[in-house]
């Protein structure tokens, strides 16, 4: 999904994406993009924990507001707000405007 830069998505490190195919669940961790701390980079499971949360948890809570369907979902790992996005990546861009970040 991130390869492609039309396809590219900026959003604070809090906001986890993940795109459900057939049984599988598959989240992406983006690069960053500005790191004002110059912090290491984190592997997707720290940055889960460090939100005091897990991929299982999250994919647990995204199976219950759409029932497992295929698409891409939206995880506020902070505020522990999910979102179903929708069958393609610019429904992911479409959400985060609805919330008030405006993805490039």
């Amino acid at each position: 999904m991130l390869v492609n830069p039309d396809a590219s998505v900026v959003m604070p490190i809090y906001y986890q994406v993940a795109r459900r195919q057939g049984k599988e669940w598959a989240f992406i961790h983006g690069e960053t993009f500005y790191n004002h701390y110059n912090l290491p980079r984190f592997s997707i499971e720290d940055t889960f924990t460090g939100f005091g949360t897990s991929l299982s948890l999250v994919a647990g809570e995204f199976f219950r507001i759409n029932g497992g369907q295929e698409g891409y979902y939206l995880a506020n790992i902070l505020e522990k707000k999910y979102y179903y996005c929708g069958k393609n990546y610019q429904n992911v861009k479409a959400k985060l405007n609805e919330l008030g970040i405006n993805s490039f």
